[in-house]
């Protein structure tokens, strides 16, 4: 244990390193300044991987046939009084054009069209209990199940002990294991464990392996994990011009303070990362005004954080609706 933490000193050093729908549109231009949202960035974690994705959760679930998977993006949100803005990094780089990715009828692991999700009690919050977690994450996917254009048919898989989520976690670990030699530092798991997982809470040098500094402005990351083909190209097997979806992965850093109904409230934060997990990306410009931010429109999709929201916006529902309102038939 003690190796661990030393560990965690030296790679931290060694790494590269929400009111009405319109409230926050400015009137007075001449003291608003509009914050300019950074390009999506492009990374080199990503690893094609072929595995047999072993499935757990209820009796639903079936052994899949070896697949190709690889970590295609990530989505996060920072907090609205820091520095930066939430951005998208692009893992698996298809040239200039970057498609979108979408679940797929007939395609998912669990062997339904339903959609499926996990929360790992095993990472909890240093702060809360995770009974309160666990509700605040229940009651942000029910809103989203809740939204009447779509017909998710949204269930949980029970939680187990003995499983370790996280693609991710797995593939940082197993570059620790390469480079420093120590097994098993964040954990995880190459296996299928719902179509959305909430893999929990963990330390901020895994979140300064997503960004530069990241640990100090990421609150909440959601990876996306696609099928590729044997050469690791991302497949379409639809032909709808999006790439084919695996399952989804969400991660909070424990560095932050989270609470349940104040600044950091696991409910708003957990409704944007799951509304990443349902496809959706990040939406509204940024102002920002006397030191303060503000969005226009302010919705649980942009791309900060500016306080407590677990109602569905008017744009989050139109940006929902767009991906769910004919499923499983698009």
């Amino acid at each position: 244990m003690k190796t661990k933490f030393l560990l965690l000193a030296v790679l931290t050093l060694a790494l590269f390193a929400c009111q009405t729908e319109n409230e926050d549109v400015f009137l007075e231009e001449s003291i608003q300044k509009e914050i300019e949202i950074k390009a999506p960035t492009n990374s080199v974690l990503n690893k094609s991987l072929s595995v047999s994705l072993k499935t757990k959760g209820n009796g639903l679930l079936k052994s899949s046939d070896n697949r190709n998977i690889a970590v295609y993006m990530a989505e996060y949100i920072t907090p609205g009084d820091s520095n930066e803005m939430g951005n998208t990094i692009f893992f698996n780089n298809n040239g200039n054009k970057q498609l979108g990715a979408d679940f797929v009828p007939g395609l998912a692991l669990d062997g339904t069209n339903n959609i499926s999700y996990y929360v790992d009690d095993n990472r909890p919050s240093g702060d809360l209990l995770v009974s309160v977690t666990n509700n605040a994450i229940d009651r942000a996917m029910t809103t989203w199940d809740n939204v009447t254009c779509s017909d998710l048919g949204m269930f949980e898989n029970s939680f187990d002990a003995n499983n370790d989520t996280g693609f991710i976690a797995r593939q940082l670990s197993n570059y620790i294991y390469d480079k420093y030699d120590i097994e098993d530092f964040f954990g995880g798991s190459f296996d299928y464990f719902a179509d959305v997982t909430h893999a929990g809470w963990m330390p901020p040098l895994f979140f300064d392996f997503i960004a530069n500094n990241g640990s100090n402005y990421i609150l909440g990351v959601t990876f996306t994990i696609i099928f590729t083909d044997a050469s690791g190209n991302p497949v379409d097997t639809d032909n709808n011009g999006k790439i084919d979806v695996a399952f989804r992965e969400i991660y909070y850093n424990d560095k932050f303070t989270w609470d349940d109904g104040n600044h950091y409230d696991v409910e708003t934060i957990a409704l944007h990362e799951a509304g990443h997990g349902l496809s959706q990306g990040h939406f509204g410009k940024a102002f920002r005004n006397n030191g303060g931010l503000h969005f226009s429109p302010r919705a649980v999709m942009n791309a900060a954080y500016s306080g407590i929201q677990t109602s569905i916006k008017k744009t989050d529902n139109g940006g929902h609706c767009s991906n769910w309102a004919q499923w499983p038939n698009n």
